[in-house]
């Protein structure tokens, strides 16, 4: 049993890997929608970059999640329903979203005066996957709300942190690192293909990503949220998963407050963290 997680986890990570170099590479040539301008954006220092990673981690995932061994039919399911689908509406976000509605508070204010914006859409789509993917999953019909809440909240939640380069990756791996080893440890071969799923893509994509050339986007973290969401719901018991349903729920209420960028660079620690292995910060 051991060495099937062993092998779920490495078969997980190398997939992933090698799938998102080659999705990024052919993107950068051919993106799959639009032209490049389409992925193309401003970033924190004014310079032009891609979101062309985000299709790329999507791309990754899915086919990581489609063929890494260790994996129940129901669940690979789970997997490629929440990665896809989360990272296609993430995308849709990216394509034909605007700057005038931000964060829940203002998708809902929009809606009230009867517009229905690009986040609105993808709220209530990520939503409908996250209830999905957990009902594919599997478990009692609390179990299935739960897990539902910790994946779809787990997407809008990673994608908040993406305002920097390398920041929703780096949440992600020291997210996902410890949920990897837990299974592993616990010889639980479907928790460790589930939590080494995101992972893989991840890590080929951070130099991307800290060198300042390619973001993630709603795509890309909406993907890897989903995912992180699923293999933490696979692996915890139900007071642990109410627990980081809890922390999810309070730092997206939080996220519309407080800004997570002044908090992280308030802190020595986190801020030590975030600027690990980016271009320096101009004074």
């Amino acid at each position: 049993m051991g060495n099937r997680s062993w092998l779920a986890a490495i078969s997980g990570v190398a997939i992933g890997a090698v799938a998102a170099r080659a999705a990024y590479s052919v993107f950068r040539r051919r993106p799959p929608v639009g032209e490049e301008k389409t992925w193309t954006r401003t970033n924190h220092r004014g310079e032009p970059i891609t979101l062309l990673e985000g299709p790329a981690y999507v791309a990754a995932a899915g086919l990581a999640a489609a063929l890494t061994p260790g994996l129940p039919p129901r669940a690979r399911a789970a997997a490629v329903l929440a990665g896809v689908g989360s990272g296609v509406l993430g995308g849709y976000d990216d394509i034909y979203g605007s700057t005038a509605s931000k964060g829940f508070k203002g998708h809902l204010t929009a809606l009230a005066r009867g517009e229905v914006t690009s986040g609105a859409v993808k709220i209530a789509g990520i939503g409908a996957v996250g209830l999905t993917s957990a009902a594919l999953a599997g478990g009692s019909r609390a179990d299935v709300l739960v897990n539902g809440a910790i994946i779809a909240g787990g997407a809008n939640l990673a994608n908040l942190f993406d305002l920097r380069p390398g920041r929703a990756i780096k949440v992600g791996l020291l997210t996902g690192a410890p949920l990897l080893a837990a299974s592993l440890y616990g010889s639980r071969p479907a928790a460790a293909a589930l939590a080494a799923v995101p992972l893989g893509a991840a890590l080929a994509l951070l130099p991307e990503d800290l060198a300042e050339r390619a973001m993630l986007g709603d795509a890309g973290a909406n993907a890897m949220g989903a995912l992180l969401g699923l293999a933490a719901s696979a692996r915890l018991g139900r007071p642990a998963r109410l627990g980081v349903l809890g922390v999810v729920v309070g730092l997206t209420a939080a996220s519309e407050k407080v800004s997570f960028t002044k908090v992280i660079a308030g802190n020595p620690v986190l801020n030590r963290i975030d600027l690990l292995g980016r271009r320096p910060v101009p004074r």
